[in-house]
């Protein structure tokens, strides 16, 4: 359509008419000339006021006269009245390249069109054919971003791949021992624990090529896609050794064969298989490690875990307090730090965190001290990070009753009371009533060291302090009870259980496991409990865990009941100030005269709303204050 409307308008037109030098000087001189422009040989004349049949006309080869002409006449007028005269350059060669632009621009379009249709269908093709080309990321090592000083908390596992960095270094030192270059090296450990980042650190300190790739990347919606990339990546492998290969997530294609849903040989597997082959089948003078990160390798297959294939297990746990303190070091590089701030007392307060944990602590500290306009992170910012990390951030904007903020002081009163007065506890650093994440209120308590078994002592003074809030409450509402116990009932019930059916801490069943837990190896998870148990045993494993948490309810009601005094004074301090730290709570239970005095006061038109009064406290707490009253029964 373009090239139609170009086509009509050259063709509409009009050519403009010729007059000879003589008549162009009569038309200057009359004043009928407006301006006249020389271009070459040519002049045009522009007419002042005419009709659309003559605006202009066309002298050919005109001569000096003509200029001269619009000189004199320019001479003898006005400046209103006189004629524009230009000179231009020639634009015939111009004009003649622009005429055959023209001329071949539908050629051009059209080849054009061809041109591109070809290049679609060749790229279409490629692309079709690329699907069992490897799809891994090569990283020279010569530029290497990450080292071992950059991965701090696990030593241990730095020290195993030490020596696989050092076998690809330095190969004749062990060759002249006899020693061959491991096949490969697994990486386990819980998410966030730096499993990447250490397989990074390893190619960056070998100063060796290093390939990249995640195990769902293998596999396609095309049978066999999968088993060619494999292929494909161990061969670019071979071209480049010595240098390593790192397959992330590698439970994603080496899972248990045979567990597919329906049995059967499905894509998943001949990847495996592949795999398999590639790995024991390298050549002796072959220097290429394969590196391989799990999270899950109870679901691994036994073939890929055997001594040839992945000869090492190297394992990442959670860090103890050094390592914490280590990794915190290691992020905090490069950023503005108070001198105040103490990184191991951050470290001691945040058990259980892994790398990545502490990676985001670090950064949100920096995102809070810039949102108040410091120039420096300080403590306060690191303990605040780290309460929003664990505890998620606070919800102040939710606004409940006064009754309902009184249920929940005495709630989370009752569980730091539990955790204070319980022998086998772990002490309290922080009591809220402010809701964070879905919880209305937080009790925190931390141990003071790194702890890795339990005894039982420990699990019924913790399911004691489970019930702290529950039985509180019960306290605080003259025996009824809230639907804001659930998740602490929950937690009670399996941990009874699992002192039950799990550790053997049944003096009636004894050291024995009951129930199987069944997986399906694709799905990843717990579908169903095999019960390897009649029903005799079911009962007196119901029965066990009722006396179990029974109990600590006993406990959790004796405690609140002849502690109530502080009890009632540690609620008077939350309902005032929302929040208590470690050692306002403890000047509170030591009885320190700052402490304060409770809200509530002893006559009954002081007494909280919903709270029992006075003589009804006493009622509670037995005759003259002496022993504990009837336990209250279960909501």
């Amino acid at each position: 359509m373009g090239l139609a409307l170009l086509y009509a308008y050259r063709s509409q037109t009009q050519p403009v008419p010729e007059v000879d030098v003589s008549q162009a000087q009569q038309d200057v001189n009359a004043g009928r000339i407006k301006s006249v422009t020389v271009i070459a040989n040519k002049a045009t004349l522009q007419f002042k006021d005419t009709d659309t049949h003559k605006e202009q006309t066309t002298v050919p080869e005109p001569d000096t006269i003509l200029s001269k002409t619009v000189q004199d006449y320019n001479a003898t007028h006005l400046a209103s009245d006189q004629v524009a005269l230009k000179f231009q350059e020639n634009s015939q060669t111009l004009s003649v390249v622009g005429s055959i632009v023209l001329s071949l621009l539908p050629v051009l379009l059209i080849g054009g069109f061809f041109f591109y249709m070809m290049r679609q269908a060749q790229g279409t093709n490629n692309q079709a054919l690329s699907f069992g080309k490897s799809r891994a990321r090569m990283f020279i090592g010569n530029k290497p971003t990450v080292t071992f000083d950059d991965v701090a908390g696990v030593e241990e596992a730095k020290q195993e791949l030490t020596e696989v960095v050092e076998f690809l270094k330095y190969p004749e030192k062990f060759s002249s021992l006899g020693a061959r270059i491991p096949r490969g090296v697994l990486l386990v450990g819980p998410p966030g624990t730096g499993k990447t980042m250490l397989a990074r650190a390893v190619a960056g300190e070998a100063g060796v090529p290093f390939f990249s790739i995640s195990g769902s990347e293998f596999v396609e919606m095309f049978v066999g896609v999968g088993a060619s990339r494999v292929r494909d990546l161990f061969d670019q492998a071979k071209r480049n050794a010595p240098c390593i290969v790192f397959i992330d997530e590698i439970d994603a294609v080496g899972r248990q064969r045979g567990a597919g849903l329906g049995g059967s040989h499905d894509e998943r597997e001949q990847t495996l298989n592949q795999i398999l082959v590639e790995m024991d089948g390298f050549d002796t003078g072959t220097n290429v490690i394969v590196v391989a990160a799990t999270n899950r390798p109870d679901v691994l297959d036994p073939a890929l875990l055997r001594p040839g294939r992945f000869d090492r297990q190297v394992v990442l746990d959670r860090p103890d307090i050094k390592g914490r303190k280590a990794i915190l070091d290691v992020h905090v590089r490069g950023k503005p730090l108070d001198k105040n701030v103490d990184l191991l007392r951050i470290g001691q307060i945040s058990p259980g965190f892994s790398g990545a944990d502490l990676a985001n602590v670090v950064n949100e500290a920096a995102i809070l001290a810039a949102r108040r306009n410091k120039k420096q992170i300080g403590q306060i910012d690191f303990e605040e990070a780290l309460e929003k990390v664990a505890l998620g951030p606070e919800r102040r904007s939710r606004v409940i009753t006064e009754k309902e903020k009184w249920i929940v002081a005495y709630h989370e009163a009752g569980h730091a009371l539990c955790f204070k007065l319980l022998k086998h506890t772990n002490p309290v650093h922080k009591i809220s009533v402010v809701a964070r994440g879905m919880a209305m209120g937080v009790t925190w308590s931390l141990p003071q060291e790194d702890r890795y078994f339990r005894t039982r002592k420990e699990f019924e003074d913790d399911i004691a302090a489970a019930l702290g809030g529950w039985v509180a409450e019960q306290l605080h509402l003259g025996g009824d009870a809230t639907t804001g116990a659930s998740n602490d009932i929950e937690k009670a019930t399996e941990m009874a259980r699992q002192m039950v059916t799990k550790f053997g801490m049944s003096e009636k069943l004894g050291p024995l496991q009951y129930g199987k837990t069944d997986e399906l190896i694709f799905l990843g998870r717990q579908i169903q409990e095999e019960r390897n148990y009649s029903e005799e045993v079911a009962k007196i494993i119901d029965s066990e865990v009722h006396d179990i948490v029974d109990r600590a309810r006993q406990r959790a009601y004796e405690v609140l009941t002849n502690n109530r005094d502080k009890l009632d004074l540690v609620v008077s301090k939350l309902i005032e100030q929302e929040t208590l730290e470690a050692d306002e709570f403890n000047k509170l239970m030591d009885g320190e005269p700052d402490a304060g005095v409770p809200v509530a006061a002893s006559t009954p038109d002081q007494t909280p709303p919903g709270a029992p009064a006075g003589e009804e406290r006493r009622r509670e707490k037995g005759e003259k204050g002496k022993g504990p009253a009837p336990a209250p029964t279960p909501a």
